[in-house]
């Protein structure tokens, strides 16, 4: 037991960063943050072969400054009241996406809660497919 103490005593910052990212790890899970990922490259062939409807939850501001042409945006705050209107695309793929893909986590959490099935979180957000080199569109 001396050992142990010993060793979180001298090792105390590194401890202290072990238990935070564990807990932000444990964190995402209970949450059901992230469905599945999608990298940017899948995004784009789940688009165009089996028609993906691609949701935005980035702010307002995020928006205006670009965002992955054809989506649909939804800010996160708006999120719940929009729900009923994404009842016609159940059958189809959902790609959300965010700035990070953080939000668009939560959202894919709740559109799974709501009974979609095929939801995917876009793994990196708009800053992956900015730097995919992927079309943006500010229209």
């Amino acid at each position: 037991m001396e050992l142990i103490l010993e060793f979180v005593t001298n090792n105390l910052m590194y401890v202290v960063l072990a238990a935070v990212s564990g807990g932000m790890l444990l964190w995402q899970t209970v949450k059901g943050v992230g469905g599945n990922q999608l990298s940017p490259q899948a995004a784009t062939l789940l688009m165009n072969r089996a028609g993906a409807v691609v949701i935005d939850v980035s702010s307002s501001a995020e928006w205006s400054a670009g965002h992955i042409p054809e989506a649909r945006h939804i800010p996160l705050d708006q999120f719940d009241k929009h729900l009923p209107e994404l009842e016609k695309h159940k059958s189809k793929p959902l790609i959300v996406s965010c700035q990070s893909g953080v939000r668009s986590g939560g959202a894919c959490g709740k559109l799974k809660k709501q009974g979609f099935e095929q939801v995917y979180n876009l793994a990196g957000g708009m800053a992956a497919w900015r730097e995919a080199g992927l079309p943006v569109t500010t229209k």
